[in-house]
């Protein structure tokens, strides 16, 4: 009885977890393709805001699915940043490895050895993501069969993948870092007859076009793409309050007005 009592008082561990894939905030090697318009110390502070909300996007979607929060972080040795500036509920996962594909695969094969029976790895760049694309995630891996889910952004990566079994395939032969990303990945799907469920198209914010749609979104400029999801709305609190003090400066108007926009930017 005294066995059975301990086995029962285990954590119980919840059904998806899902981890952001992060870098600690350092100027002048954090969004840096987001100079200009802003500043070093600018971008890496909006990148301390993206992992605040992103995180936060995490913990509200696991009050409606059974999912537990990660950050995947990177360099080694940051662990004391995240710990900074997270809440305790997100676990940390050290996620450096040699490539990018490595990094995915490493997290994937962490979360599912873990004991979760689905692992999702999501980007750090789309704090505006609707809550209810995290909970339709989370159910989409939880009905039986093998399956994967892929939430492709508008530059022709993805924000999001996630999978029932660590299949290797899915991070090979994949040119990083470019607008072939999500057509790739579903390539190498189709190779291993693994079955996709597609999520809407979402934006990330890497550049200066992003920036102004991220803050078209938030202050509802009609500058965005994708309204937000009324059904599980999703506001980025610490992101709108950093672009409330940037966007009050009239230099950094002028800035962002200096950038030009790239070819079909917003």
């Amino acid at each position: 009885m005294q066995d059975a009592k301990c086995f029962n008082d285990r954590p119980k561990i919840a059904r998806c977890g899902i981890a952001i894939m992060a870098k600690a905030s350092m100027p002048g090697r954090t969004k840096t393709r987001l100079v200009p318009p802003l500043t070093f110390d600018e971008a890496a502070a909006l990148n301390t805001a993206f992992l605040q909300d992103i995180a936060e996007n995490v913990l509200q979607a696991a009050h409606r699915s059974d999912i537990a929060g990660y950050v995947a972080f990177a360099p080694r040795g940051s662990e004391g940043f995240f710990r900074s500036i997270l809440p305790t509920a997100i676990g940390l996962i050290d996620a450096c490895a040699p490539t990018f594909g490595d990094c995915l695969l490493h997290t994937a094969e962490y979360l599912l050895a873990r004991g979760h029976q689905s692992a999702v790895v999501l980007n750090s760049d789309s704090p505006t993501l609707p809550t209810a694309l995290l909970i339709e995630t989370a159910e989409a891996l939880a009905g039986p069969g093998e399956r994967a889910v892929l939430g492709p952004s508008s530059d022709g990566g993805y924000y999001l993948l996630g999978i029932k079994t660590a299949h290797r395939r899915l991070f090979e032969d994949i040119t990083w870092s470019t607008e072939r990303v999500a057509a790739q990945t579903r390539e190498r799907a189709r190779e291993i007859k693994l079955d996709v469920h597609m999520l809407p198209v979402w934006y990330d914010v890497d550049d200066a076009d992003g920036l102004r749609q991220l803050h078209g979104e938030i202050r509802g400029l009609g500058l965005a793409k994708q309204p937000f999801d009324a059904r599980v709305p999703n506001f980025p609190a610490a992101t709108a309050a950093l672009i409330d003090r940037l966007w009050s400066n009239g230099e950094f108007d002028q800035r962002a007005d200096a950038v030009p926009l790239a070819a079909g930017g917003a």
